[in-house]
């Protein structure tokens, strides 16, 4: 973990004192910004492999902070972890549906934000050891993007051509939530008009083809893949 750059970003000087303080101790490069605006010129320059990004924020919140950053290919596989003392429903599917990675409510020990940040990055480690350029290969789970071809086991596994897009996208990040909205939205686009469970059953397959090990539902949001 040593070297791993972190960008903090948040309006409160106490709090990123305190994280950052906890992160340097850690052996992580850590750069901080006290708004968006300044968040989104200071992620240009550092590159960071994971940002902890607070929602309300002035110039800029947080929300619209990440969606310029997933809107820019460079950040596809920058790490999002939204801090914030909002607990509303429909902040943490907002912060997820945008691109986050994970959301994290204060307060929280540094203790426990500090495993938190090292999970987030030791998945990211494993996706990006177990990924070459067309092949994922996950504990007994190997999709080749380039054949369409997914074994398990040694065993080749039939999918569909939507069900194996399906499970590419979800194991492309394990660990990750993607929302519903953001499912449709890369599986089926935005101009295919599906029906309401069609996500639903697509899962619902996977699980009879693969088993109930891999991909977990998160009520409310939408669906993760387990690694």
């Amino acid at each position: 973990m040593d070297g791993k750059k972190i960008l903090v970003v948040d309006d409160e000087p106490d709090i990123l004192e305190i994280l950052s303080y906890n992160l340097r101790k850690e052996g992580f490069t850590v750069q901080t910004a006290n708004n968006g605006e300044e968040g989104l010129k200071s992620a240009q320059q550092m590159s960071p492999d994971l940002i902890i990004l607070d929602i309300m924020m002035p110039q800029m919140d947080g929300i619209e902070l990440c969606r310029q950053l997933r809107s820019t290919p460079s950040f596809d596989d920058t790490l999002i972890a939204f801090l914030t003392a909002k607990e509303e429903d429909y902040s943490q599917i907002a912060a997820l549906d945008f691109g986050g990675d994970d959301y994290i409510t204060k307060p929280i020990k540094p203790k426990v934000l500090m495993s938190r940040v090292k999970a987030l990055l030791r998945r990211n480690l494993k996706t990006e050891e177990s990924t070459n350029n067309h092949r994922t290969v996950i504990g007994d789970l190997t999709i080749d993007r380039e054949s369409y071809r997914v074994t398990k086991g040694g065993v080749e596994v039939e999918l569909a051509k939507k069900e194996f897009e399906l499970l590419n996208l979800l194991a492309s990040k394990p660990g990750r939530v993607f929302t519903r909205n953001e499912i449709y939205d890369k599986i089926w686009g935005s101009e295919v008009i599906v029906g309401d469970r069609t996500i639903d059953v697509y899962i619902r397959k996977l699980r009879e083809k693969l088993g109930d090990d891999f991909i977990k539902t998160i009520k409310g949001i939408g669906y993760r893949f387990e690694f």
